[in-house]
């Protein structure tokens, strides 16, 4: 992808090409409402948290602490918050694709509001995520617990939006093989990765850390798809999805933060196409019946087939049932039939013999479903 572009004004972004991979100037609600209608795959909001901060925050040693202060954070009273809330979330959902999803985060002072905005609004929340911080920052608020995590919210467009993405595979694969949790942990930003101005001072106060967002698009969306996120801050959305494969689009209003944000995404060097591929779930792979192998001459009518210890023989009929003695049926039911179980994956219980060696049918099923990609692509 090129260098990233800035559009100020809005209303000059007429086609898709022109606001891919750009950042929009101005307000949130407006800049959306210029947006094709349902032409975003995910949506990542980290909107302002509304803190009430009232004074300045000392530690013990009475120095300051670089809390949360600027002006876009503060909101006259909770039901103005609730406006704008509900005014974002409209625009946004509009400019979400039926089969899109949404992911927004936040602290537990604006995060119950904005989920119940989401519901009310029509929105199908199909998890919250706790990223748990590893090194959080001390509570230097009164007598509390230390605020130590920040609660996500992943919701469909609504309740029958079906077909959205969720990698399940991958996800459960990069866990060592177990279902990936709603816990995650990740430190806050900190280091090299955190965006400092001249003086040295943080380019952000809320900078998310790029890991978080990883993960997110990882889980939730494809290489090639748009990101938007109306909320951009320091650009961490553009960043990932540069370098994952993903089209962004951003929307801010405060210059410094645009500058900031475009210098870090040109520098980003994209992954290669080898690295970004994922693993296909089962359930999004074409689907193969045991009949198109044989349409397919991978497999052939009266060819034998039998189980890893050649304990039982079958004899694979035109219609693409199997046989063995007077027992007949698909390669699941009579593979369940030979063993007396109640069911059973034919794909691989049954093999064929190839060179001396037993291959599983499911091997030609893998040929099959590979050509029907080929042809599809």
């Amino acid at each position: 992808m090129s260098a990233v572009r800035l559009v100020d004004d809005l209303s000059s972004v007429p086609n898709r090409a022109e606001w891919l991979d750009t950042i929009l100037k101005g307000d949130c609600v407006a800049a959306l409402e210029r947006l094709p209608e349902k032409s975003v795959d995910m949506i990542f909001a980290d909107p302002p948290y509304n803190l009430q901060l009232d004074g300045d925050l000392h530690r013990p040693d009475q120095s300051k602490v670089d809390a949360v202060d600027d002006a876009w954070d503060q909101f006259d009273s909770f039901e103005a918050y609730d406006a704008f809330t509900r005014a974002w979330l409209l625009a946004a959902r509009r400019v979400l694709k039926p089969n899109g999803t949404i992911w927004v985060i936040g602290s537990y002072h604006n995060i119950f509001r904005v989920g119940a905005k989401l519901q009310d609004l029509g929105f199908w929340i199909l998890n919250d995520v706790v990223w748990r911080k590893t090194n959080p920052m001390p509570n230097f608020r009164g007598r509390r617990f230390q605020n130590a995590h920040e609660t996500l919210i992943w919701a469909s467009r609504d309740q029958s939006g079906k077909g959205y993405t969720f990698n399940y595979d991958a996800l459960k694969a990069a866990n060592d093989d177990v279902q990936m949790r709603t816990d995650w942990l990740f430190p806050i930003c900190t280091g090299g990765e955190r965006l400092k101005d001249a003086n040295g001072d943080k380019v952000h106060p809320t900078q998310k850390p790029e890991a978080l967002l990883a993960r997110v698009m990882l889980a939730s969306s494809k290489p090639g798809d748009v990101i938007l996120d109306p909320f951009f801050g320091s650009g961490t959305t553009g960043a990932v999805a540069k370098r994952l494969g993903r089209h962004f689009v951003g929307i801010e209003r405060e210059q410094a933060y645009i500058d900031a944000a475009t210098a870090r995404i040109d520098a980003v060097e994209p992954l290669g196409d080898g690295d970004l591929m994922g693993m296909i779930s089962k359930r999004a792979e074409p689907r193969v019946a045991f009949l198109s192998l044989l349409e397919t001459g991978v497999i052939k009518p009266g060819a034998l087939l039998s189980d890893a210890k050649r304990r039982w023989t079958a004899s694979v009929r035109a219609d693409g049932t199997l046989t063995l003695g007077r027992d007949t049926g698909s390669i699941h039911r009579l593979g369940a039939i030979v063993q007396g179980l109640d069911a059973c994956n034919g794909w691989t219980f049954w093999h064929v013999e190839d060179e001396g060696k037993l291959k599983p049918i499911d091997d030609y099923r893998r040929v099959v479903r590979d050509q029907m990609a080929a042809v599809g692509g």
